[in-house]
């Protein structure tokens, strides 16, 4: 029985502790692990945004979308990986497609 594949957004909130390089390699980090896994579409960089509530005594969060294509057992793989991950504040992934 064929895998019924789903349209995908995810929102990442990435420290800005980081600074410049960790921003760029969390950001690739996510990117190459979709990529691998799913088939990426659009990848939307918010940038720096006040966060409704601080989170880890931080005000501020680095936003990124990724739009992406894949089997229903690669969004929880996606959620684990961005729980374990330092630098990540918090990640929201969703099906688009449902009706």
């Amino acid at each position: 029985m064929p895998t019924i594949k789903g349209s995908y957004e995810a929102v990442f909130i990435f420290s800005t502790k980081l600074e410049e390089e960790g921003l760029v390699a969390i950001k690739s980090k996510f990117q190459d692990l979709i990529a691998k896994n799913a088939e990426l579409g659009d990848v939307d960089e918010w940038g720096n945004r006040r966060l409704a509530y601080p989170i880890n005594d931080e005000a501020d969060g680095f936003y990124v979308l990724y739009k992406f294509v894949s089997g229903p057992e690669f969004p929880a793989e996606l959620e684990r990986v961005a729980k374990i991950t330092d630098g990540v504040l918090r990640e929201m992934i969703v099906r688009t497609d449902v009706k």
